[in-house]
């Protein structure tokens, strides 16, 4: 018990750079909010965008054929290989992020 009584000492009463340790314990927590709800967001945006052009696809008015996808991916596919790996690296990675995603994605 007295590792968990210094753990927790360490977070109400502590800081870190003079900034206090729970304030840097919610900065992930909101950002994972942030982004959990813009996820779900764009989420929809794709599924939305996605059934529009299968059935323009299937109308004859846009054709889709796996040529194009193919070019596409190569053309932009490593760059935003690129900003995915930059955003990742860039994120505070934590249980606060990850619990924020969950509840920014599922309530956003």
């Amino acid at each position: 018990m007295g590792l968990i009584d210094d753990l927790l000492g360490f977070i109400t009463s502590g800081n870190i750079a003079g900034i206090p340790t729970i304030v840097v314990m919610v900065i992930p927590f909101i950002i994972g909010l942030i982004i959990g709800f813009f996820v779900k967001k764009m989420l929809k945006i794709a599924i939305i965008a996605g059934i529009i052009v299968v059935i323009v696809s299937y109308l004859g008015l846009f054709g889709l054929s796996l040529g194009a996808l193919k070019d596409i991916a190569d053309k932009y596919g490593p760059s935003a290989v690129h900003y995915g790996v930059l955003l990742i690296g860039m994120l505070p990675l934590g249980l606060g992020l990850i619990i924020g995603l969950i509840i920014g994605f599922v309530f956003g």
